[in-house]
């Protein structure tokens, strides 16, 4: 990655633009504030703030990394999940093979800060963006940069955005979940069909195949498995076609956040084909994991013995409002805390520099800027304390958040995190 460009995301100054951070570090810059390694709780951060642990964070980089490597599984952790280049640098410092993304703007993100290859797990038809990807293609021979097809509409609508490019810009063939899945191509004909399509096209080539096993509908170990084997059948029967003939290395690739087990389990069973695989793994949520949703559906909780993933956001608040023994308000809400999966988790009291357990209380809805507490008989809760809140689905955390202190298990603050959403 471009070390440079990483270097001035430290050159930034701080100023109202950034929620959370010490106003009288005003004027500051980015690295002269984390230089200072204020803390926490004392050194002026204002309420909300949402916090990444440091140890956490670092230890889900190295487990997924453990991870993939011992399954012989290549790794493009799906980036949207925190839009974050520092986070970025780090996947790749820890052996992934790139970056996963969505759309387009997300790319040119990526680009800026010099990531070299690119996995865009979606179908990509608009010129404009087309036009700009064939440009760094040409501009940069060691750009790798491979997108979905699912239809033969989509290949024409692409060959003719790509007319003249100096390099053919590489495509797997989408295959759908399942019928009324999300994107992707539902029966082999139609496979064959937009495969045909694509060795027509003077601008694409085909290098292999991939989807996304989280769309299964009802998904079951039993049902996702048995689309991972017909990925893995698609791959096997293209090759037997000839359609990857003149490869140095074929894609096959799948996988979210929550059957990565069952990818690794299939992706194993590959059968040798033409040229070497690349077995390409897209888990992306794994960075800071979370509280809730993942909590529940991560592989880990299935396979203990490869290790577990360790939540890595908080966010804090500060109780603003007591009206009655059964109720309380903290000053976070739905502008602060991802809500879309479930309600944040109320996890730690925070009074007099000592931390306890929140006993007692519960999230039961948020307003834009209040979360609504419930509290029972046991629960410790005073006008200004920090109520630390754990969240779920890290795609709606980070994007909610332009800096992000990460922080040591005493508060020290040793970085801040850059997002561009």
């Amino acid at each position: 990655m471009n070390s440079e460009a990483l270097a001035r995301l430290a050159e930034e100054v701080v100023d109202h633009r950034f929620r959370g951070l010490p106003p009288d570090a005003d004027g500051l810059t980015v690295g002269e504030l984390a230089a200072q390694r204020r803390n926490l709780f004392t050194g002026g951060f204002t309420t909300p703030v949402l916090a990444l642990s440091a140890e956490h964070l670092e230890h889900n980089l190295r487990l997924m990394a453990t991870y993939t490597a011992r399954h012989g599984l290549a790794f493009a952790p799906h980036g949207k999940t925190s839009m974050a280049p520092q986070l970025f640098a780090r996947q790749i410092q820890h052996g992934a093979w790139g970056i996963t993304l969505a759309v387009p703007h997300q790319v040119r993100v990526a680009r800026a800060f010099g990531v070299r290859r690119v996995f865009l797990a979606n179908e990509l038809v608009d010129p404009a963006a087309l036009r700009w990807i064939a440009a760094e293609l040409a501009a940069d021979p060691g750009f790798r940069f491979v997108c979905y097809v699912d239809s033969v509409r989509g290949v024409e609508l692409m060959d003719a955005a790509l007319e003249g490019a100096a390099r053919p810009l590489d495509v797997v063939v989408e295959l759908a979940a399942g019928e009324g899945a999300r994107t992707g191509v539902r029966t082999e004909a139609e496979c064959a069909a937009v495969a045909d399509a694509v060795a027509a096209a003077r601008s694409l080539r085909l290098v292999g195949v991939a989807g996304y096993e989280g769309e299964v509908p009802r998904a079951t170990p039993e049902r996702v498995r048995a689309w991972l084997d017909a990925l893995v059948s698609l791959a096997a029967g293209f090759d037997k076609a000839g359609r990857f003939a003149g490869l140095d290395e074929i894609v096959v690739s799948a996988g979210g956040s929550a059957w990565f087990d069952a990818v690794a389990d299939a992706f194993a069973g590959l059968p040798e084909l033409s040229a070497p695989v690349l077995k390409l793994l897209r888990s992306g949520a794994y960075v800071s994991h979370d509280d809730g949703h993942y909590r529940k559906l991560t592989p880990f909780t299935r396979v203990p013995e490869e290790g577990a993933l360790e939540p890595a956001f908080r966010l804090w608040a500060q109780v603003v409002s007591r009206p009655s023994p059964e109720q309380a308000f903290v000053n976070a809400g739905k502008r602060d805390a991802a809500h879309d999966l479930d309600l944040p988790f109320a996890q730690v009291v925070r009074r007099d520099g000592v931390e306890r357990p929140a006993a007692g209380v519960e999230v039961t809805g948020l307003s834009d800027q209040h979360a609504w507490l419930r509290t029972g008989p046991e629960a410790d809760l005073e006008v200004g304390d920090w109520l630390g809140l754990g969240l779920s689905h890290p795609c709606t955390s980070f994007d909610k958040w332009q800096l992000i202190p990460v922080a040591e298990a005493d508060g020290t603050v040793v970085d801040y995190i850059r997002t561009f959403f």
